[in-house]
């Protein structure tokens, strides 16, 4: 093991990966920061794809070059998953499990630096329970995140995840009221619910609640919350209470839809839940509820045995959902998935799909900005001259804004095609 000195510098924490590894590297630094752990380099790694773990591998070997005295400590994901190929690396001092990461004993200097146990990574399928975790937010004062869920209980043919998570958990209804009133308190506008697998919330509580169930008794019990924003949900969980709280003005006019692919065939090889018909059915009987409701959605191209028939089906999914805000992702095999063991397409057409699906996602997206050009509208402010939408479309400002965290009234007079551009009044 390389002998790394800590220095008086506070710890610095690198993430790789989805939002909700963005909240727990916050939930980290406080835990490090609480028991006076300086000078580490914290990774917290994803396992989505076998990119994302060599990225993993060269991040750490940049930041052993970058900060050659300080200890290195792996966690996240890729690291729950194969911990073992973490230790090998000369540069990783300690490999911390998932579970491990969140709880703020482990950050204890003294536990986690001294002796040679170089993996500390239990097993995360007997995890039973997820606890409330506060942060005073990500984004300023704009928004913050709760982490209300996480794990999942599917199996989704390319998805190494639950292997890095664990079985699905739910932070209980109460503890995430406190959060969010704390939160509110602390003055943020905007809170957002996150997880794994998000509309699973609930199953493993008493009685079974639903997502929808929890959203309505935020609203209910923390009256000074001005928006409540929900993060990814799966296509085929949608409970009716979640339907009927669409309509509260409080509920951000956003939804980030977990699609994957447009064509049944391939959904089924994919051992996703939902049809192709379901999933469209789902964006307009979300956009009868809230009219003025922008969709986000994950597609993957190039999934194994993909046709161009079945490509097309997915293309077309973009324009039939009116899908702003599209997430394409180029198929890239996980070992250890079964689609990983399915006939494998080229991947120079892989690339060209990811492409297509890209400039399909631009066109909408791009008329979607059009239909606020000469409108004005509210914007939640981010930081310095770059602010929010409430249904998340980017703006940018030609000059100073207004305080981070507050919105103020703006006029559309453009868009450059990745944000639009406006002028406060």
């Amino acid at each position: 093991m390389t002998d790394r000195n800590s220095s008086s510098r506070p710890s610095q924490v690198i993430t790789l990966g989805c939002r909700l590894n963005s909240y727990e590297s916050e939930v980290m630094r406080g835990h490090a920061e609480t028991a006076g752990l300086d000078g580490a380099i914290i990774v917290n790694t994803c396992a989505v794809t076998s990119e994302a773990v060599r990225t993993a591998r060269q991040t750490i070997r940049r930041a052993a070059k970058d900060h050659p005295e300080a200890p290195i400590i792996v966690t996240g994901c890729a690291a729950q998953i194969d911990a073992d190929m973490f230790a090998e690396m000369p540069e990783v001092t300690r490999v911390i499990g998932n579970h491990e990461k969140m709880q703020a004993e482990t950050w204890q200097p003294v536990d986690l630096l001294g002796g040679t146990e170089k993996i500390r990574v239990n097993d995360i399928m007997s995890v039973k329970e997820t606890a409330a975790h506060l942060i005073d937010g990500m984004d300023g004062r704009a928004r913050a995140y709760v982490q209300v869920q996480n794990g999942c209980d599917h199996r989704c043919t390319f998805c190494i995840i639950p292997y890095g998570r664990g079985n699905s958990r739910s932070v209980p209804a109460g503890d995430v009221v406190r959060m969010v009133q704390r939160l509110v308190e602390t003055g943020h506008y905007e809170v957002v619910l996150t997880g794994v697998d998000l509309t699973s919330w609930g199953a493993d509580l008493p009685g079974a609640p639903q997502l929808g169930n929890l959203v309505q008794r935020i609203l209910k019990l923390v009256p000074q919350l001005k928006q409540l924003r929900i993060s990814s949900i799966d296509a085929i969980e949608m409970d009716e209470a979640l339907f009927d709280v669409m309509s509260d003005p409080r509920i951000a006019p956003f939804m980030h839809l977990s699609l994957q692919h447009g064509d049944n065939l391939m959904l089924k090889r994919m051992k996703r839940r939902h049809s192709r018909e379901q999933a469209i059915e789902l964006a307009t009987r979300l956009r009868d509820a809230r009219p003025d409701l922008a969709l986000g959605a994950d597609i993957i191209a190039g999934f194994p045995t993909e046709t161009e028939s079945a490509f097309e089906n997915s293309l077309r999914l973009i324009e039939e959902c009116d899908i702003a805000f599209l997430h394409a992702f180029p198929y890239s095999p996980r070992p250890g998935t079964p689609a990983a063991r399915m006939p494998q397409l080229e991947k120079s057409v892989i690339k060209q799909r990811a492409a297509r699906l890209r400039a399909a996602g631009q066109v909408v997206l791009e008329k979607h900005f059009q239909q606020y050009v000469g409108r004005e509208t509210d914007v939640l402010i981010e930081r310095d001259q770059q602010g929010r939408l409430p249904d998340f479309t980017p703006v940018k400002f030609e000059t100073h804004s207004g305080e981070a965290g507050r919105p103020i009234r703006a006029q559309i007079i453009g868009h450059d095609k990745t944000r639009l551009k406006a002028q406060a009044l």
